[in-house]
């Protein structure tokens, strides 16, 4: 009688327990108005942008565009987040056969998300080195021991995110080897024989 009663407890706490992944929704839920706020943002300085082309020196009009490469590369960010941590911590995506469902929807595992997030950080990390080096490079600039000192931080920074993520994309593939060569082991491995009378 007690451990059907202790027994009811676990099942009703395992439940409490799953159903938790649910506190996780209102977060994606905040990243999609973010993804809209960055939207905004886009077309301000898309804006902007076409009303001061024919002043902006090509310079000022590169970093600009940069600028908005950086937006739109922040936002994939946030949209592999949203899709990928959903799919992954919470429910699975009831889109069937959408034409442009993602194919790399199908098969997301918290470690390749990891490795997509460094390998956006990594192009978001070097539109903003590229900023800088052409900020740095115009004729009208300033370089000083600050600037030299922000660039060689930005360029430390760069290498780190490079370093990470060759580091966790190798880590990725040797557990998928690894998965890969324990479960065809275990595919081969002889039955085992059967005791006879």
């Amino acid at each position: 009688m007690r451990s059907s009663g202790l027994k009811r407890v676990e099942e009703a706490m395992e439940g409490l327990i799953f159903a938790s992944r649910w506190l996780q929704a209102p977060l994606y839920l905040g990243l999609i108005v973010t993804q809209l706020l960055y939207v905004y943002k886009f077309m301000v300085e898309l804006v902007h942008l076409a009303q001061h082309t024919h002043e902006s020196p090509e310079a000022v009009f590169l970093v600009t565009v940069l600028g908005l490469i950086d937006v739109t590369m922040v936002a994939n960010l946030l949209t592999t987040v949203i899709m990928g941590g959903y799919v992954t911590f919470v429910s699975k995506l009831d889109v069937g056969d959408h034409p442009d469902k993602p194919d790399w929807l199908s098969h997301i595992d918290p470690g390749s998300i990891k490795v997509k997030l460094a390998s956006s950080l990594i192009g978001i990390s070097s539109i903003h080195l590229l900023k800088s080096f052409i900020e740095l490079a115009s004729p009208d600039a300033r370089v000083s021991a600050t600037a030299t000192s922000t660039l060689g931080w930005q360029i430390a920074v760069h290498a780190t995110f490079v370093v990470s993520t060759l580091l966790l994309a190798a880590t990725e593939y040797i557990m998928m080897r690894r998965n890969a060569l324990g479960a065809a082991s275990h595919a081969s491995a002889p039955a085992a024989a059967e005791p006879t009378d």
